[in-house]
């Protein structure tokens, strides 16, 4: 299993996923902890915010990703994509990932995780504290 981590900073888990263009890549093989495979370093036309969704893109090769926060728009486009978005609290990457793959995890499933406020998130908010068996 191939899963993407929204980090622009390739530290922390960050969100604005429609607007991210750096991705820390991990793999996933049964019992094996994960892996990091690779750093995506993407030009900012390659957000999926401003980028052409009739085209390939290099986030077609992966099987989840894991954001901080995603709007409803980006979350239907990589799902037609067969992707899915699991939005989380946590901030490390690796724990982010393991945390996911351990299917009993705080994640809400495609959606923003902040408090409902004044944000530009489009989506329905889900409590981040959430118990999802997957």
């Amino acid at each position: 299993m191939r899963i993407a981590v929204t980090s622009q900073n390739f530290i922390s888990v960050t969100g604005h996923a429609g607007r991210a263009h750096r991705f820390m890549l991990f793999e996933s093989h049964g019992v094996e902890p994960a892996l990091e495979v690779a750093r995506l370093d993407l030009d900012k036309s390659m957000a999926i915010h401003s980028f052409d969704s009739r085209t390939a893109h290099t986030l077609d090769r992966v099987d989840i990703l894991i954001t901080g926060g995603a709007g409803a728009g980006f979350v239907r486009l990589l799902a037609a994509r067969g992707v899915l978005v699991v939005a989380t609290d946590e901030i490390n990457p690796l724990q982010a990932v393991e945390a996911f793959l351990s299917g009993h995890t705080k994640l809400a499933i495609g959606g923003c995780n902040q408090n409902q406020g004044d944000h530009a998130c489009t989506v329905t908010h889900i409590p981040s504290a959430i118990e999802v068996d997957i």
